[in-house]
């Protein structure tokens, strides 16, 4: 199984970060598009993804990562999408092929990642239930992109989840012990850090509600394992 792979790289600020990430995924032999949704960036985040050659959605004010993907999802094409995070450190080529082929090779329907520096308690069950790295088909999200818009800046992983449930979707983990994303706090400062992270636990409770969430993760678990 083949087809058009879009990848989409939300990014918020990630001038620093997101040079190494497209080091990876512009020229990947898998990939057939990447591209960065710059969502209200001031630090020059656009003019480093151009120049590692990824195409770029600018967006102008910040919008949060769920109407970011929505309008990256919009102004993609292809069969399946990858979504990738903008921050990671330790990311390979090979990290990347080893989250697409479990779906490409029909074993599963979509495909999440669990990190190395997941929290504790993820990596223990063998799932992170809003890894911001997936590969999934475009079919699934595309039709929702009005849902996406209503819903908080952090709500996108939950209810991604929901529609994969739904559905009855074949969830593949691909472990990548190498990769790690920052904590907020690394990169804001210990408290807006801790800000942003209660303000994200806010969204997905917002998004789904908490015995939502805590259905996902059980669920999630016993497929995976």
């Amino acid at each position: 199984m083949r087809g058009k792979i879009t990848c989409l790289v939300p990014a918020h600020d990630e001038a620093t970060r997101i040079g190494a990430v497209l080091g990876v995924l512009v020229g990947h032999s898998m990939i057939d598009r990447v591209l960065v949704i710059d969502d209200g960036s001031q630090d020059g985040t656009a003019e480093v993804a151009r120049k590692a050659g990824a195409e770029v959605l600018r967006l102008v004010p910040n919008r949060g990562k769920t109407r970011a993907l929505a309008q990256g999802i919009a102004a993609s094409d292809g069969d399946w999408l990858l979504l990738i995070d903008a921050d990671l450190t330790g990311l390979t080529a090979a990290d990347v092929t080893q989250l697409v082929w479990p779906v490409l090779e029909g074993r599963a329907d979509v495909s999440l990642s669990l990190r190395g520096n997941a929290p504790r308690l993820w990596r223990w069950l063998g799932v992170d239930y809003i890894s911001g790295e997936r590969m999934l088909p475009r079919t699934l999200i595309a039709p929702h992109l009005t849902a996406l818009d209503s819903l908080p800046k952090f709500g996108f992983e939950v209810f991604l989840n929901r529609l994969m449930l739904n559905h009855g979707l074949r969830p593949a983990v691909v472990r990548w012990p190498g990769v790690a994303s920052p904590a907020k706090s690394v990169k804001r400062g210990f408290w807006r850090g801790m800000a942003s992270d209660g303000l994200m636990i806010v969204d997905i409770l917002r998004a789904t509600g908490p015995m939502t969430v805590l259905n996902q993760i059980v669920r999630l678990t016993r497929q995976v394992r």
